[in-house]
């Protein structure tokens, strides 16, 4: 089948051209559109207890944003002061859309600091009013509070922060994007020796990112993308395109030492275009998994995900063959360029890890255990405004307020009662609250103008937004046993039930992506015992990455090296989106080299050597393409955003963990003692296995000027091979594993 892929393409290279040059123009041109369509996108499902109560409470009595003004470096008591903030505050009143201003001299609602040198001036705004025009007041109202005479006045509130979050994340993404890109066509071009080559990958990528804009708009249609959505998902798609790209490349140049440019671009395609394809789908199945937890954002993150990896995968196996027909003759067969890249770091890990399989398994896992440990003492949690970097008026806004103001965070918890406060039984759940919480809560309140027959009672925690204590008093408020229906709702609430959704529909997520893991394996290796393997590699990988991110994030010991402020815990989607995300690629590397190794172990079925020879020779393009992918996670981790720093620093740290210790020493450790109990399965099941269908040409000539090579014995090949002529300076800097096979090789005791 890819073998008549690969020959398709090079007899229709132009029309593939010009199929995707028409997406990457269409992507240009209305991919921009997507920008006006992202939206804040909730955590939560519309059914959760939070939910359901903030929407009745929107219809029983709404109330507006807040836009909350922290002044600062005066007296309070200042007279000057006063009669600044006092001509603001009328001023601001006689605005259109303004509901309520209150200040420290003026209303109820201003609040005075500890030290008499802050306050605060609150304004509501019409809860009727809509996006576009309340953005245009909080923008008139931010620019009137500035004006007060002040040494500091800072502006924040809850959608001032998401829109400060939009804006920061769209140009986390173009600086992402640009570094990445950058960076990757200078390692490219060390990688592949030539900027021919090395542009390959780099064009599907920007193609990835001109369709992944386009999907994304259609998605919008469907439903809410956010901007950390848009972010997260181009991230993996350009990823993905590169990694994809590089391995077939990589194949053919390869190939390119033993055939014509024709030959050699349909074996390519014929070998690696498969493996591009299981890994393709299998992380496009992994992502879309994430749709069982049916939270908002989640789901924009897998529909829009799966899209984009079937995308690069489409991407990958139709237009860099189109582009290597097209420059087959310019493109060097491996080893010949001036700068190839060339490692054997995996080869000679995997060659240690065989030599003592059993220490060397047992001391890798214990090593991932021991980073997995900060795990247990994780804090995970909505970042809200702390997400933001620390230099955002919002987040500065926000920290004086938690710092100056004594835990001013309303609506933290927000308990509806269908029941009025006149009724005694009302009354003596205030009653209890006081009493038996007193230890958590720090004010409640009764909201006034809510209609006869209900009670809002808003109750502000001690300790942080978000925080531990927040979290046990919705969930002690909940077991709270009342005569009348109650809801708890409140940003400490939406925690609780993101939370518990989570753990819910965890074990679900958890059965498909074991599902999709086992049979893609399967269906390339034909057993089922390297699925269960890769399950237990992969969630070590995982559990040691969500360790090393609470040291680096909640710990804060990542905060100078890169360049934020801590806040004390993980954003609550981030070991989520890594669950889905490190099992995909994981799976990705895991398919690449599992691919090498079968295709070895079925010229001559011995294990030990089909590990050792496999990995010699897929490892170069492994390492290559981990480094690749790794310069896309930090393009993104240099962003300002905490929640998108998060996932690229811990893609990045699982991808380091998994090509090094995990391919390279737990996978040959486990294959060398399982030998041949790895490729078992039930007689029931071989039947099933799809062989690769490759039709390979006769092995030929190369088209240079060579010389007889013979290659040293001492890694056999497969009984049909013969000795080839190839350039000698071909095999310069190669392993023994690299050349072509002597024709006399010893009998394999494993045979």
């Amino acid at each position: 089948m890819f073998a008549k892929l690969g020959t398709f393409m090079d007899r229709h290279r132009w029309p593939v051209i010009g199929v995707w040059l028409a997406v990457t123009v269409a992507g240009a041109v209305f991919g921009g559109g997507l920008f006006d369509r992202l939206t804040t996108t909730t955590t939560n499902r519309a059914d959760s207890e939070s939910a359901i109560a903030q929407q009745r409470i929107d219809e029983l009595a709404p109330k507006g944003s807040l836009v909350i003004a922290v002044i600062e470096g005066k007296d309070v008591y200042d007279p000057g002061l006063n009669a600044s903030v006092t001509k603001a505050s009328q001023e601001i009143k006689g605005m259109a859309g303004v509901v309520e201003v209150n200040d420290l001299y003026n209303g109820p609602g201003g609040q005075i600091g500890a030290d008499n040198m802050s306050s605060t001036v609150r304004v509501e705004l019409d809860p009727k009013l809509g996006e576009d025009a309340r953005e245009r007041l909080e923008d008139k109202v931010k620019a009137r509070l500035k004006l007060i005479e002040a040494p500091k006045v800072t502006v924040g509130g809850t959608k001032i922060a998401e829109r400060a979050f939009g804006e920061q994340s769209v140009r986390d993404l173009a600086i992402g994007e640009s570094i990445a890109l950058v960076a990757l066509l200078v390692v490219l071009v060390l990688i592949f020796g030539g900027v021919i080559a090395a542009g390959l990958p780099l064009a599907v990528a920007l193609v990835g990112v001109a369709g992944s804009l386009l999907l994304l708009l259609g998605l919008s249609f469907a439903t809410k993308v956010s901007e950390y959505s848009l972010n997260v998902v181009t991230l993996l798609g350009i990823g993905l395109a590169v990694d994809y790209s590089l391995l077939i490349v990589a194949r053919f140049r390869e190939e390119r030492l033993l055939r014509e440019p024709t030959e050699a671009l349909v074996e390519a395609v014929a070998r690696s275009g498969r493996a591009v394809a299981i890994s393709g789908i299998a992380v496009a199945a992994t992502l879309a998994g994430l749709t069982v937890f049916a939270e908002p954002l989640l789901a924009a993150v897998a529909l829009g995900g799966a899209a984009v990896v079937v995308l690069a995968t489409v991407a990958a196996l139709t237009l860099v063959p189109a582009l290597l027909s097209l420059a087959k003759d310019r493109i060097p067969a491996a080893g010949a360029g001036r700068f190839t890249f060339k490692t054997d770091l995996l080869a000679k890990l995997a060659a240690k890890a065989q030599q003592s399989p059993g220490p060397v398994a047992l001391g890798v896992i214990v090593g991932l255990l021991v980073l997995a440990a900060p795990l247990l003492g994780a804090n995970f949690a909505n970042s809200d405004a702390r997400a933001l970097p620390h230099s955002n008026e919002a987040r500065q806004a926000y920290d004086a307020l938690q710092a100056k103001f004594n835990n001013d965070h309303p609506e933290d918890v927000v308990v509806l009662l269908q029941a009025g406060p006149e009724r005694a039984d009302v009354r003596m759940f205030m009653n209890q609250i006081n009493s038996q919480l007193n230890a958590q809560v720090f004010r409640q309140e009764v909201r006034p103008d809510v209609p006869k027959g209900w009670t809002v009672l808003d109750l502000t925690p001690k300790g942080e937004v978000g925080g531990p204590e927040g979290l046990d008093l919705v969930r002690k408020l909940r077991a709270m046993s009342t005569p009348f229906p109650k809801w708890v709702t409140g940003s400490s609430a939406e925690v609780v039930d993101y939370q518990e959704s989570l753990a819910r529909r965890l074990p679900i997520a958890a059965l498909v992506v074991l599902i999709v893991t086992v049979v893609v394996l399967f269906m390339l290796t034909g057993s089922v015992v390297i699925p269960l393997k890769a399950v237990l590699m992969n969630l070590l990988t995982l559990i040691a990455t969500l360790g090393v991110l609470v040291v680096v994030f909640q710990w804060g010991w990542g905060q100078l090296p890169l360049f934020f402020d801590s806040w004390g815990g993980i954003d609550l989607t981030t070991p989520v989106l890594l669950f889905v995300f490190i099992f995909g690629l994981s799976m990705d590397y895991e398919v690449f080299l599992l691919a090498r190794i079968k295709e070895e172990y079925d010229q001559r079925p011995d294990t030990n050597r089909a590990v050792l020879r496999g990995i010699t020779k897929s490892g170069p393009v492994v390492t290559a393409a981990a480094i690749c992918i790794v310069i896309v996670f930090l393009g993104f981790a240099v962003g300002g955003l905490v929640a998108v720093k998060e996932i690229g620093v811990g893609m990045t740290v699982a991808v380091i963990i998994d090509v090094t210790v995990v391919r390279g020493l737990l996978l040959p450790a486990l294959m060398t003692m399982l030998d041949s109990w790895n490729w078992w399965a039930p007689g029931l099941l071989r039947s099933l296995r799809v062989a690769p269908a490759v039709a390979a040409p006769q092995r030929k000539k190369a088209a240079v000027p060579k010389q007889p090579v013979k290659a040293p014995a001492a890694v056999g090949p497969a009984p049909d091979e013969r000795t080839v002529e190839v350039p000698a300076s071909s095999l310069a800097g190669k392993s023994p594993a690299d050349a072509p096979p002597a024709p006399s090789d010893p009998p394999s005791g494993n045979a």
